[in-house]
């Protein structure tokens, strides 16, 4: 099982004929989590091809409307496609009197419960763990409370040896699990059948760092370290690091120091404004500190 991120929208502030706000599709070990939903996410999802009954977790960064306006429309829309399962939304305090305030007004009435996860924590938290995927918050520094995201695969199984196992008629299909998990097998003779043997390494676990709205913010860096994939807003080059400074926003230049200050694999850059035509400015500004830097591709599933 692959990890895909499909980037939604990547431009800051306000939607353009060819670009949306901040929005991510992220499947992982077969779960389907969708990062900010900036105006348009639902349109965008569509495009995609992406299943909206298998969208059980939304992660909202901030408040701020390019990242959080697309959400109503699309639980409104959740109900309208029949939906019943819970829906778990986590974001910053005030997100549940944001969202009930609107439904009240609009009388959208849902056959399905929201359940909210508000966070106020200064300080990197876990917040979702099933047996595959932990989720962790990654604090930032904007103008108003903003989180970004850390998800990440948990260590796999290793893969049976099925041609090694079948040399050995006392190995059952119920020590299968065991074996999976990386324990030996002890023969009736007393002889250790290493697990290295029987079973052979899986594909290494991945892990994706998502991070929003933020000044440049060296406390990420331990947070993030090795990271497989950095999603890092840059809404500014560095010539404009005073302007970056003064509305809570970096430099490529800044993302591209915190990927390389956090050994991460690639870094994705995004968040562009709206005053810069030819994008590839950015990645030419970062990679000069981060070579393995790239632009996003809307609507393009990238494997992680």
């Amino acid at each position: 099982m692959s990890t895909y991120l499909t980037i939604l929208g990547f431009n800051s502030a306000i939607p353009t004929i060819n670009s949306s706000p901040t929005a991510q599709f992220l499947e992982m070990e077969e779960r389907s989590f969708l990062i900010d939903c900036g105006e348009g996410t639902q349109v965008q999802l569509r495009k995609a091809k992406a299943k909206f009954s298998k969208i059980n977790h939304i992660f909202i960064s901030h408040l701020h409307g390019d990242h959080c306006f697309g959400l109503p429309g699309l639980i409104a829309s959740f109900r309208l496609l029949g939906r019943e399962t819970p829906l778990h939304v986590y974001g910053p305090k005030g997100i549940k009197k944001m969202l009930e305030t609107i439904f009240t007004i609009t009388e959208t009435h849902r056959g399905f419960e929201v359940v909210y996860h508000e966070l106020d924590k200064d300080y990197s938290e876990k917040i979702y763990e099933d047996n595959r995927v932990e989720v962790y918050t990654i604090p930032l520094d904007h103008r108003i409370y903003c989180n970004g995201y850390l998800f990440k695969e948990k260590p796999k199984d290793r893969h049976l040896n099925m041609k090694e196992i079948a040399k050995y008629s006392e190995i059952e299909t119920c020590d299968y699990h065991n074996i999976k998990a990386g324990k030996d097998f002890v023969l009736s003779d007393g002889y250790v059948l290493k697990n290295e043997i029987l079973t052979v390494e899986p594909a290494p676990s991945v892990s994706y760092a998502f991070c929003s709205d933020t000044r440049y913010l060296e406390s990420v860096i331990p947070i993030i370290k090795n990271v497989t994939v950095l999603y890092h807003e840059s809404t500014f080059l560095h010539d404009l690091k005073e302007m970056a400074d003064y509305t809570g926003h970096t430099t490529a230049l800044e993302a591209a120091t915190v990927a390389r200050k956090a050994e991460v694999g690639k870094l994705i850059l995004g968040h562009f404004s709206n005053r810069y035509g030819d994008l590839t400015v950015f990645t030419d500004e970062a990679r000069t500190v981060f070579p393995n830097t790239f632009l996003p591709k809307a609507l393009e599933p990238v494997k992680i």
